[in-house]
């Protein structure tokens, strides 16, 4: 008896080379908007400008997924990608990020949190697809618990090993990975955070009176309102007011202590915003008094509005704030130098236009959203042996949160 070969199957064709690039940015949390989803955000605009994919995957739903929605960016949630370390549950994570990844397929994979950027890139790298892991502040920065640091540095040394690169937002970021040994040299690029830009009625008067004080800051450990808290009680005799924009665990214990220290009845406390470059529209200094930082893209806001702005000297904020030039950076939990400067701005109308108009200069020189898409793109593009982008470069307007 002859045996007879079986028909072949008839084979699906190949899905045609697509003419745009596909990126898939990935992060933990979706129940709060920070600098990182403001930053995967106007990626994903301006890739979507000029004519290229941008998907967002995030765990659970909540205020950035609802963003994403009005936006028409498309995103997917990956139900058990969670802060807290668990690790049932982080490798269920894994499982449905491959899964994701394996049905998108996209050219590139960028993480934006801790957590993502454990499991996406173990995930991508047994698809056969470049990750990127970008950090917006190390998890073992100064300021941060030794203890806390021990684990967190031995976390991401675990974390970064299967990124084909880690762009830092600020160079105190790599400078820090690099002496922590936490990558090789060669995997660590910095390239800071950029912002859109407003429209001219959105600049600041710093040299309006009173003085109206605004600081953007979630109230929790990290940031520092009590060291500002007790500053301004001592400069009860100039004229000025504290607008708080932010919410968080810590608000109330916050407001505690501004009654305690007579302060009150001069603090705003506004809560979460989406109009904020409206209301740097109407301040004349801007605050961050912080324990510890990545590259904050509050600052880069208030210089683009023209604001003269006053800063903890944490992390890389002096690579955007030029102490005496911009504004003035004060070391961490120095209430008296705190009070010093402040009180300088409170009595100098001119000096607070000085640094304000020297602060827009240096966000046009430097911290635009087209100078930073430029950079990310062509980090891109060397990972994946495509232009992206092949259109011209294309920035779309500011989007507010």
């Amino acid at each position: 008896m002859t045996a007879r070969l079986a028909a072949p199957r008839p084979q699906a064709p190949p899905e045609p080379p697509r003419s745009s690039v596909r990126v898939v940015y990935v992060i933990t949390r979706s129940d709060c908007i920070g600098g990182g989803h403001v930053h995967i955000r106007d990626l994903a605009l301006a890739l979507r400008a000029q004519g290229d994919e941008a998907i967002v995957l995030a765990g659970q739903e909540g205020a950035f997924t609802d963003h994403l929605s009005q936006l028409g960016i498309p995103h997917y949630t990956v139900p058990h990608l969670v802060r807290p370390i668990r690790p049932w549950q982080d490798a269920a994570a894994l499982i449905e990020l491959r899964a994701l990844l394996r049905r998108l397929q996209p050219d590139l994979v960028s993480t934006h949190s801790a957590k993502a950027g454990w499991l996406c890139p173990m995930a991508a790298r047994s698809l056969g697809i470049p990750t990127i892991q970008t950090t917006h502040g190390w998890s073992f920065t100064t300021g941060v618990s030794r203890t806390a640091a021990l684990l967190y540095r031995w976390a991401e040394r675990v974390g970064v090993m299967f990124a084909d690169r880690v762009i830092n937002v600020c160079e105190y970021d790599r400078q820090l990975a690099l002496r922590h040994h936490v990558a090789p040299a060669e995997k660590l690029i910095t390239v800071h955070n950029g912002m859109p830009d407003i429209s001219p009625r959105l600049r600041a008067d710093p040299e309006r009176s009173p003085v109206r004080l605004v600081m953007v800051a979630r109230f929790e450990e990290q940031k520092d309102h009590a060291t500002l808290f007790h500053a301004l009680a001592r400069l009860r005799g100039y004229a000025w007011e504290l607008d708080l924009i932010g919410d968080g665990p810590l608000r109330s214990q916050a407001s505690a202590l501004a009654q305690q220290l007579g302060i009150f009845e001069r603090v705003c406390f506004l809560g979460a915003r989406n109009d904020v470059a409206e209301q740097f529209a109407r301040q004349q200094v801007f605050l961050l008094i912080t324990n510890w930082e990545g590259f904050p893209r509050s600052i880069l806001e208030a210089m683009r509005a023209g604001l003269p702005v006053v800063a903890s000297n944490v992390g890389g904020v002096s690579e955007s704030v030029l102490d005496g030039t911009t504004g003035f950076v004060v070391p961490r939990r120095d209430v008296q130098t705190l009070q010093a400067r402040l009180a300088l701005l409170l009595r100098d109308p001119k000096l607070r236009s000085q640094f304000g108009k020297a602060g827009r200069r240096r966000y046009e020189d430097r911290f635009t959203l087209t100078r930073m898409l430029q950079k990310t793109l062509a980090i891109y593009a060397s990972l994946i042996a495509r232009p992206v982008g092949a259109h011209s470069l294309s920035v779309p307007a500011a989007s507010h949160l």
